[in-house]
């Protein structure tokens, strides 16, 4: 379960940066760097870090599903993770965020360009090559004729790029309504009747795009007095509009593109055989291209592009990276400042989105809202920020972002929640987003470092774990910017929970393979600064299983400035987060080496024996179950399937419980664990065989079997119950004194 944190005891206001200069410098407004409620009238008994293995699973649960962190952490042959996944595996596509693009692709559908824009007729051959590649469901678009010659104008409503202008011009040529004739996309609600005049002449007619205001709606009485005149003339009208359309007791018909295996096959069946066509449809490339959910131009793109190929006139790594190319240029067209079609705040729930993909909508709604305050004082200081309450249509927002919702239960510290999620349809978008944000737009930085710092203060751990993840790309993408104006912020604040965040925003910026973290942390951990050492020592724990000897190596050096310091203070802060950096290593995939090197230095000194001991005394507490009094213990089950399969944890696991038992400083919390094991054994037949194996091993002594015999003669049941029948029987599995 996760633990409230809050601000740490004060430290000096002026503290230096981590080369040991002065601290970087804060980009936006002194209240903005710890926003919401003053820390400092926070009650004293809060301020407290939190657990170092509660915040590790909570980075587990809420990280984004590009960095594939893994599943709930479980122990596991020794590792911890999904199988053999956690917190040190993970893949990300870094070429997402490195990579540069080589080839702009034309996406415009070839000859209707120019009539999108302006009134002319469409050319005849246009139309035929247009219903060589046109594919849809026949039923839905003999309805829509059935309409469309009934009433004689018709309103299609679709997102953008959906084939809504290619299905309203086959509509027409289907009815025999020829020539085609586009109205000006800036024709008003109010004139579209005038457009239809006689000297016009033409038997159909097509709107695209119309736009239309809260005061300027598309009405009923427009669409009459258009087909009086459509009547007239023997002639027929179809209008496309977007979703966010503002209509007035007229029902629009909804068009949905059709598949885009089906799109892309009809474009392809018009320049090749059958075998080629199935070939080409084979390709890894191409299967991966059409999960993507890319738009119908991207999909004609794509099958021009493919003809090349199969003519030779392009490489396969050309077309293995077009959809990647794809998605960059329509996340450069959504940042765009001409693109009129995205207000700001549709943009700042764009960005919103990018960091909290997969998350709840909801949330990401509620927190696109507050960066969409921040853009606009960036945008204009002098005017008060002004957030619409209500009017925003969620399938609408989305289809704008070319992402879905779905429900799915989300972890919280009260158990799983099931909750309506929102994410991209390709989860490269994020990534692509941000990069784009951070690099392609400096300008937007102000707002977005106010927004980020605000999330790292927010009492919600998915939100700040989020954070963290942002972050972490915009390390990736620009390192040097994202330590300075971020990270460092973070790292040197007096509060916990802003520090824990900059834990995560490292371990994350690692694990998605930004260079120079191990470096940070080693410089951080040897430095002067307490809070930047806290935050190094953290994040050792979290990717240490990815470097052990180093990782350890860097913790035995900070416990002995420690001591060396304080060394009545073993107690302390410092030294229980050391602590629990080794716990962490303890439970992680690399657990073996990790136990091997703690047994090699256990006796070098006083600093580094109690380090070890208490770090595996605070692992030995945990167990495969969120609760500790239920499920396997991780330690148990680990020495249980290494005694039989043979592995270091057989002797190693044995070698440090003797050395906690009978160490005075860990005696009475390692006495502790075991009779928590014991009444787990008393409700678990696996745990009682595990424990029954182990218990033999930790008497070498006379005075290791008084220890332990006295335990198991005296220890009370729970909650003052009799004593557990089960320890009369692991009592049985001492050696005889």
């Amino acid at each position: 379960m996760s633990t409230p944190e809050a601000q740490t005891s004060p430290h000096p206001a002026a503290a230096p940066g981590p080369a040991g200069g002065p601290p970087p410098a804060d980009p936006v407004p002194a209240d903005d760097t710890a926003p919401g409620p003053g820390p400092e009238d926070e009650p004293e008994e809060r301020d407290q870090p939190q657990d170092a293995w509660a915040a590790r699973r909570e980075l587990v649960d809420h990280s984004p599903r590009t960095m594939n962190v893994g599943a709930r952490a479980r122990f596991s042959g020794g590792v911890v993770g999904d199988q053999h996944g956690g917190i040190s595996g993970g893949h990300f596509s870094g070429d997402v965020l490195l990579g540069s693009k080589t080839e702009i692709y034309q996406l415009a559908v070839p000859g209707l360009t120019a009539s999108a824009t302006a009134s002319g007729e469409v050319p005849g051959a246009t139309l035929e090559r247009l219903a060589d590649h046109f594919v849809a469901d026949e039923q839905v678009m003999d309805r829509l004729l059935d309409r469309l010659r009934r009433d004689r104008v018709l309103v299609l409503s679709g997102g953008r790029f959906t084939g809504r202008r290619t299905a309203a011009l086959m509509l027409l040529r289907r009815l025999g309504a020829l020539p085609v004739r586009t109205l000006d996309r800036d024709t008003g609600p109010g004139a579209l009747a005038e457009r239809l005049a006689p000297e016009n002449p033409a038997r159909g007619h097509v709107l695209c795009d119309l736009a239309t205001r809260r005061d300027r709606p598309l009405r009923e009485t427009h669409l009459l007095a258009a087909r009086d005149r459509l009547l007239e003339q023997d002639a027929y009208l179809v209008v496309t509009v977007g979703p966010g359309a503002v209509l007035e007791d007229v029902t629009a018909e909804e068009w949905r593109p059709p598949a885009a295996a089906e799109v892309l096959a009809a474009h392809l069946g018009t320049g090749a055989d059958r075998e080629t066509i199935a070939e080409l449809l084979d390709q890894p490339s191409v299967t991966d291209f059409l999960t993507r959910g890319h738009q119908l131009r991207e999909v004609a793109a794509f099958a021009r592009l493919l003809g090349r190929y199969a003519a030779g006139e392009v490489t396969e790594d050309t077309v293995a990276r077009f959809s990647l190319v794809s998605l960059e240029n329509q996340v450069q067209e959504w940042f765009e400042e001409d693109d009129t079609s995205l207000h700001l705040r549709d943009k700042a729930f764009l960005v919103a989105l990018a960091a909290f993909d997969g998350g709840p909508y909801a949330l990401t709604a509620e927190l696109g809202d507050l960066l969409y305050r921040f853009l606009q004082e960036t945008e204009n200081p002098s005017r008060v920020p002004e957030v619409p309450v209500f009017g925003t249509h969620v399938g609408k927002r989305l289809q704008l972002a070319r992402a879905h919702t779905y429900w799915e239960d989300e972890h919280t510290e009260w158990g799983p929640v099931t909750q309506q999620k929102a994410a991209f349809h390709d989860e490269r978008a994020s990534l692509v987003l941000l990069r784009e944000v951070w690099t392609g737009h400096p300008s937007a930085r102000p707002a977005l470092i106010r927004w980020l710092r605000r999330l790292a203060d927010d009492g919600r751990p998915l939100v700040r774990t989020r954070a963290a993840s942002a972050v972490a790309v915009l390390a990736r993408t620009d390192l040097p910017s994202a330590m300075a104006l971020v990270i460092e912020v973070w790292g040197l604040s007096r509060r916990f929970r802003h520090r824990l965040v900059a834990v995560n925003a490292l371990t994350l910026a690692h694990l998605v393979g930004t260079p120079n973290i191990p470096r940070i942390l080693d410089a951080w951990c040897a430095g002067d600064d307490p809070r930047l050492r806290w935050v190094a020592v953290r994040a050792y724990g979290l990717i240490g299983p990815e470097r052990p000897e180093q990782a350890l190596a860097a913790l035995r050096g900070a416990v002995r400035r420690l001591y060396a310091g304080a060394p009545d203070d073993s107690d302390g802060e410092l030294a229980r987060e050391l602590a629990e950096a080794v716990e962490l290593l303890l439970l992680s995939p690399a657990s073996d080496p990790v136990l091997t090197e703690l047994r090699t230095h256990l006796d070098d000194d006083r600093a580094v024996r109690d380090l070890t001991l208490g770090g595996f005394v605070s692992a030995c507490r945990r167990t495969d179950s969120d609760d500790e009094r239920s499920g396997t213990p991780l330690v148990l089950g680990w020495y249980a399937r290494a005694a039989g399969e043979g592995g270091p944890a057989a002797q190693g696991v044995p070698f440090l419980w003797r050395a906690a038992l009978s160490d005075p400083r860990t005696t009475r919390h390692a006495l502790d664990v075991l009779r928590t094991w014991v009444l787990l054994a008393d409700r678990s037949t696996a745990v009682e065989w595990a424990l029954a194996a182990l218990l033999p091993t930790l008497v070498t002594t006379p005075a290791e079997h008084q220890r332990l015999d006295h335990l198991l003669r005296t220890m009370p049941g729970e909650d003052g119950a009799p004593p557990p029948s089960v320890a009369a029987r692991l009592l049985t599995t001492l050696p005889t004194r």
